[in-house]
C-alpha cells in the first residue's frame, strides 16, 4: 500500500503552494480510532485524484458545534473566532469535511461571525469527482449486496443534502433501499446537538436502537453512514442486537475507497 500523504496548510504556504482544498478533519476524524479508518479513506481517495488538500494538522481546532448545542454561545464564539483567525490567515476558500457537525457549524455559523467559505460535505467531493471522472469505482466488492443509508440530521434536513450520499452509493453496483423515515423525514441516530457526550435521559428505549431497528427492516447488508456520530451510534444499534457479524455499519467513504481498491 502505497504511503497516505497529508500536507499540512504551514507546509503548503512554506513551499509556496495553494491547496485546492482544505480538508477539515474533526474531532471525531482526529480522535476517535473508528472515525481516524474514515479520514484515512478520504485522504486516499483524494490521492488517488490527485487533489491538491492541506490539513491545518495541530492547529486545528473544534468548530466549536458541541458547546453551541449544549448552549454555552460564548465558548462557541472564542472557539469560533480563533478557527477564523486560522483559516483566514492560510486564505482558505473551500473546506470539505467528512462530519455534517463541522460542515453546518463551518457553513451556517461561521459567516455570521467574518469566516466566509465554500464548505461541503465529502460525499458531495465524491460526487463532483465522479462527475468530472476523476474517480472511478471498478471492485465489485458490494455487487450484490443491499446498502440502506441513514440520513445524517446536519446534513439532510438541516442542509437538505440528499442526493449526493445516493448518487455515490449507486456507483457501487448495489441494491439501495430506503429505510421508511429518510431524507427528509429520517430519524436522528441520537447523537446530535452534543447529545453524544451526555448521559441518556428517562425513557424507555435508546434513539439508536429505535433507528437501528428502521435499518434491520429493509434487510440490508450494510448500513451507510456520512457522519462519525452516526456510524458510532448504529454500530452500538447492530451490535445491541448481536447482528454485528451479519451487517457492517461503513461510511460512504469508506465503501468507495476499498470498492476502488486504492
Amino acid at each position: 500500500m502505497s504511503e497516505l500523504k497529508v500536507p499540512t496548510m504551514a507546509e503548503m504556504m512554506a513551499a509556496g503552494e495553494t491547496p485546492e482544498i482544505l480538508f477539515w478533519v474533526g474531532c471525531a476524524g482526529s480522535f476517535d480510532d473508528r472515525a481516524k479508518k474514515i479520514t484515512k479513506a478520504i485522504v486516499k481517495i483524494l490521492n488517488q485524484c490527485n487533489v491538491k488538500f492541506a490539513v491545518l494538522g495541530t492547529e486545528e481546532s473544534c468548530t466549536g458545534d458541541p458547546a453551541k448545542r449544549a448552549g454555552n454561545e460564548f465558548l462557541f464564539q472564542m472557539q469560533a473566532m480563533m478557527n477564523i483567525q486560522v483559516l483566514d490567515g492560510y486564505e482558505v476558500k473551500k473546506i470539505v469535511t467528512a462530519c455534517p457537525h463541522c460542515f453546518n457549524t463551518l457553513k451556517n455559523e461561521y459567516p455570521g461571525l467574518g469566516g466566509n467559505y465554500e464548505v461541503v460535505h465529502h460525499t458531495q467531493l465524491l460526487e463532483s469527482l465522479f462527475k468530472e471522472g476523476r474517480l472511478k469505482v471498478e471492485g465489485g466488492a458490494f455487487k450484490g449486496k443491499k446498502i440502506t443509508f441513514h440520513d445524517p440530521c446536519y446534513l439532510g434536513r438541516a442542509n437538505e443534502v440528499y442526493e449526493a450520499p445516493r448518487e455515490v452509493l449507486k456507483k457501487l453496483d448495489a441494491e439501495l433501499v430506503e429505510m421508511k423515515r429518510c431524507k427528509a423525514k429520517g430519524l436522528c441516530c441520537g447523537a446530535g446537538g452534543a447529545q453524544m457526550f451526555k448521559e441518556a435521559e428517562k425513557g424507555d428505549k435508546e434513539v439508536n436502537i429505535e433507528r437501528t431497528e428502521d435499518a434491520l427492516a429493509t434487510n440490508a447488508n450494510i448500513i451507510a453512514t456520512g457522519c462519525p456520530f452516526c456510524n458510532t451510534m448504529m454500530t452500538d444499534g447492530v451490535k445491541n442486537f448481536n447482528k454485528e457479524n451479519d451487517i457492517k455499519v461503513l461510511d460512504i467513504a469508506e465503501m468507495i475507497s476499498s470498492a476502488s481498491d486504492l
